[in-house]
């Protein structure tokens, strides 16, 4: 297995790019520069391509260390993500913002919607819960958190919401099982008569599953499991045929580790919410998170809808 590189190297080749210079890159992560060109040596035997130019004026970035900064750049974006994310979870001290999510929401859209917002306000202590979607709905119904988010087919009377995201589930399948070799799509009977490796009930992915399925008479799961992780590791592992969300499967379907199974006249698709008690007008950092979110999502549409809350 290659080694990870270090953070800090990858911060260092950053602040060359930056600052014109490993001096200058050094101080900024806050390591003496023998310590730094050290560093930058270590990952250049790593990755085998040298990625700084040293000469009498300083040290510059080569063609090959220009590409991997670009890289570089969207790594450390993700840790400081994963960094806020996981403060949030950790937070328990009179938090000024508590947010409550499911699963999927929380392991996939989370984390870049709290790093964006920590980048506005750094100033706001949040907190994290994880839940299935029928519980954040009670979460929010009871006045546990300020916004909850969901991806269940519906929404109970009394909570407000609004559309974040859509997601598509998908049958997907080990390289080895049968279905990998199918040449037609499954019909929504076969798939209805097959034990599945599912999320347990209360979670939206299964919520949306069995309302699909609802007119079939259908066998026990072969498996009921509390997280999208687990359902995708005994997928991988041969258990047998799951279904999930695109944003946890679409990393294992592109490296082949995983294969998506057509079903005939089957919609899966669904649309993630954001949930909250009234009024209707959420107002507060709450309020400031979620306008971000639904602004984000307007410009990406923009570039390639919801009501405002």
């Amino acid at each position: 297995m290659t080694e990870w590189p270090d953070l800090a190297a990858l911060e260092l080749l950053v602040g060359i790019d930056d600052h014109g210079g490993l001096g200058a890159a050094a101080r900024m992560v806050g390591i003496a520069q023998p310590n730094a060109t050290r560093s930058v040596r270590r990952l250049e035997k790593q990755l085998g391509a040298v990625l700084v130019k040293r000469g009498r004026s300083g040290s510059v970035l080569t063609p090959e260390g220009t590409v991997v900064v670009h890289w570089a750049r969207e790594v450390l974006a993700d840790a400081h993500r994963l960094l806020d994310a996981a403060a949030a979870l950790s937070a328990e001290d009179h938090p000024e913002l508590v947010v409550a999510s499911s699963m999927t929401v929380a392991e996939h859209l989370i984390p870049p919607w709290l790093g964006a917002f920590r980048a506005v306000h750094d100033d706001v202590q949040i907190q994290l819960q994880v839940h299935n979607s029928m519980q954040v709905c009670d979460i929010a119904a009871a006045g546990g958190c300020d916004v909850g988010f969901v991806e269940g087919p519906s929404v109970p009377t009394g909570l407000h919401s609004v559309e974040v995201a859509r997601d598509e589930l998908v049958v997907v399948v080990a390289p080895g099982h049968p279905w990998a070799r199918r040449r037609r799509p499954l019909t929504v009977a076969e798939l209805a008569a097959t034990p599945l490796v599912v999320r347990e009930e209360g979670s939206g992915t299964r919520r949306t599953l069995d309302l699909a399925l609802q007119e079939y008479q259908r066998p026990p799961p072969l498996l009921e499991l509390g997280s999208g992780a687990a359902v995708r590791t005994s997928a991988l592992g041969g258990v047998g045929p799951a279904v999930l969300s695109t944003f946890a499967v679409a990393d294992h379907v592109a490296s082949g580790q995983l294969k998506v199974v057509g079903v005939e006249g089957l919609d899966l698709s669904r649309v993630l919410r954001a949930v909250w008690r009234p009024p209707r007008v959420l107002q507060g950092p709450a309020g400031e998170l979620l306008r971000m979110i639904v602004r984000s999502r307007r410009t990406g549409a923009a570039r390639g809808s919801t009501d405002a809350p």
